[in-house]
C-alpha cells in the first residue's frame, strides 16, 4: 500500500482511502489493483525474459484495458530494473531529476518497489508516494516529479502511453517564489 511522506511538513499519509483522496486533491490518478494474480514465479523476479514481460501484460490485460480505456492510453509495455540491470546508475541519475512530460507518466507496480517525487500545489510542495506492487499511479503530464528505487533497488511496473514519445523529459527549473 501506498505511503506519502510531505516534505515540509514531516506528515505521514497512509491507508488506501487517505493516500487515493491526498493524491485526488493534487491532480494524481491513485488505485490498487491484485498484485497477487501475478504467479508467483514473476513475484519477486526483476530480470525478465521477453516472454514474461508479455506474460505479466496477459495478467493484467483486463486492468490495463481499463485503465486505458477511461485515460486514452494506447500502449503500453513493463520495465524491469534491478541491481542486474545495464547501467543502473545512469538510468536512475537520469531518472532523479525532477521533470516534466506532455502526456500522463503511469506506473502499474507489479512487484518491488519505487517511490515517485511529486510537485505538489503550493501549500503542499514536493512529497515523496511510496510504491509496492499492487499500486497504480498517474503524474498529470506537466506536473514536475521524478522517480526512483527504494533500498532494495528493484521494481517491476507496467507502463501505459498515449504515445511513448510523450515521455520524453522535460527538465524543470523551480522559479523564484516556488
Amino acid at each position: 500500500m501506498a505511503v506519502i511522506k510531505v516534505r515540509n511538513t514531516g506528515e505521514v499519509i497512509e491507508g488506501k482511502e487517505n493516500v487515493a483522496a491526498f493524491l485526488n486533491n493534487q491532480g494524481v490518478l491513485y488505485e490498487r489493483w491484485d498484485a497477487s494474480k501475478l504467479p508467483a514465479h514473476l513475484q519477486n523476479k526483476f530480470v525478465l525474459t521477453d516472454e514474461e514481460k508479455a506474460h505479466i501484460l496477459a495478467t493484467f490485460q483486463t486492468e490495463i484495458e481499463d485503465l486505458a480505456k477511461r485515460r486514452g492510453y494506447k500502449t503500453w509495455d513493463v520495465v524491469a530494473l534491478c541491481e542486474q540491470t545495464p547501467n543502473l546508475e545512469e538510468l536512475l541519475k537520469k531518472f532523479e531529476q525532477v521533470h516534466t512530460h506532455t502526456e500522463d507518466e503511469v506506473r502499474a507496480i507489479v512487484a518491488g518497489h519505487g517511490i515517485f517525487v511529486i510537485k505538489g500545489d503550493e501549500q503542499t510542495g514536493y512529497f515523496d508516494v511510496e510504491l509496492e506492487a499492487g499500486d497504480v499511479i498517474s503524474v498529470p503530464e506537466g506536473n514536475p516529479h521524478f522517480f526512483t528505487l527504494m533500498d532494495d533497488r528493484q521494481v517491476v511496473a507496467v507502463r501505459l502511453f498515449i504515445d511513448p514519445s510523450g515521455w520524453v523529459a522535460h527538465p524543470y527549473v523551480e522559479k523564484e517564489g516556488e
